[in-house]
């Protein structure tokens, strides 16, 4: 008797198990556009502040009909995107390529865009994620077409003779006048 019920028990689950992976199958294509991306969040690490950051989203149309992207929205005017206009058909990949331009940020930053689109889920979103940290004394420096992440000293040009100066150093601040 035992070991009809265990049997009977060990059959039931068995079934159960089944039918519980066969939706999982029939989900990885969706009835309708479907948009998948590799990747929904970016870490940039870290940027100086006024850098800039640019990512690009790489997805997949998984359903059975095109995609089209109708609109993205940003969290924030200092991220701009730039996708692909054209429907994606079934089975190929499009992009969204996002900017953002660090000047006026600090600290943590998370940068949200909202993809508006025609897919049977809805609207979606991606974000880029770092920090930005304070731009140095040799980064606010830097001759022109040099990147700011360079930290290589520089003297004060010409122009700047009799310039009152603001710099702040770790907690200090100090002030002083260019001769």
């Amino acid at each position: 008797m035992k070991k009809t019920l265990l049997l009977a028990l060990s059959l039931t689950a068995a079934a159960y198990s089944a039918q519980a992976q066969a939706p999982a199958a029939k989900a990885a294509t969706t009835a309708g556009p479907a948009i998948t991306f590799e990747e929904v969040k970016y870490d940039f690490g870290s940027v100086v502040q006024g850098g800039t950051v640019d990512h690009t989203f790489k997805f997949k149309n998984t359903g059975t009909a095109p995609l089209i992207i109708s609109n993205i929205g940003v969290s924030c005017g200092c991220t701009t995107p730039e996708w692909t206009k054209a429907p994606v058909a079934p089975g190929k990949t499009g992009t969204i390529a996002a900017h953002f331009n660090s000047a006026g940020k600090m600290g943590m930053q998370n940068k949200v865009l909202t993809i508006e689109s025609n897919a049977t889920a809805g609207s979606t979103t991606v974000s880029l994620v770092g920090e930005v940290k304070e731009a140095t004394t040799a980064a606010a420096n830097a001759a022109p077409g040099m990147s700011v992440t360079d930290t290589t000293p520089m003297a004060p040009a010409a122009k700047d003779n009799g310039k009152k100066v603001k710099e702040k150093v770790g907690d200090s601040k100090l002030k002083a006048k260019v001769k």
